[in-house]
């Protein structure tokens, strides 16, 4: 039933040597064969080793390297920032003045809202002078537009700055003493009272003529502005100004 057992003819080659002699997988022996532990060991040896290496020179060279001294640069030459609030001294002040007004403070101001800033500066300048009990002579530039005009010239004569002019501006004795900002520190300071010291004493109480608004209708006019003439018609009123108004004669100084 079974066959006889019988040696084989086929000869089989020796395959001790590889498991994968046949030419088409030489290549992947060497693909699949590991690397030795030995191998990795050696290769992350070597570049932590260079990592050291580097490392030490880079501290080496800080070390060596001197500390920077300040240079003489525009940060260090540069001179501490003066305070804006800071007022020049009355001796560095333009040397402008008003004839006439010896005996009083002129200021130049204006009552508009329009800038509130500009509004806010005003009126606290005047509620310092006026505290001070001494003759204030207020021109108001909203009311009348030729102190804009005045007050131009005298900067011009004066050798004053040929910027648009800001408000308030104050004149003490007819010598110019500057603006919000310098008046505020002259009077915390206590240098405001010295300088009033010595003008005549105002007279308490609000006009009656006026109320305290220093203009009142033009009596030509009455207000308008215009004269109405026979045989020329309608012509401007020479007596006040553009708005129909004269400089109250009872509080004017």
């Amino acid at each position: 039933m079974w066959r006889p057992w019988a040696k084989s003819t086929v000869k089989i080659h020796d395959t001790s040597s590889s498991p994968f002699s046949f030419p088409t997988f030489k290549d992947i022996q060497n693909l699949c064969t590991e690397d030795h532990p030995s191998s990795h060991i050696k290769k992350c040896s070597s570049i932590f080793h260079r990592v050291r290496v580097a490392n030490t020179f880079l501290r080496s060279l800080a070390l060596s390297l001197p500390e920077p001294k300040p240079g003489p640069g525009p940060e260090n030459n540069a001179s501490p920032t003066p305070n804006k609030t800071t007022a020049p001294p009355l001796q560095q002040q333009p040397s402008i003045t008003i004839p006439g007004t010896d005996k009083r403070i002129v200021v130049y101001y204006t009552s508009l809202r329009v800038v509130r800033s500009t509004f806010e500066d005003c009126k606290i300048v005047l509620s310092i002078l006026r505290g001070f009990r001494v003759l204030v002579d207020e021109r108001d530039l909203s009311m009348d537009s030729s102190f804009l005009n005045e007050l131009n010239q005298i900067f011009s004569k004066g050798g004053g700055c040929s910027q648009k002019l800001t408000l308030p501006r104050v004149f003490i004795g007819g010598r110019y003493m500057g603006g919000a900002e310098e008046t505020r520190q002259l009077n915390e300071s206590g240098e405001l009272k010295k300088i009033i010291e010595g003008l005549p004493v105002a007279d308490s109480g609000v006009c009656e003529v006026c109320c305290g608004y220093r203009f009142i209708l033009c009596g030509q006019c009455n207000g308008s502005h215009k004269l109405y003439i026979e045989k020329a018609g309608f012509k401007s009123c020479t007596a006040c100004n553009e708005n129909g108004l004269i400089r109250c004669p009872s509080c004017a100084v």
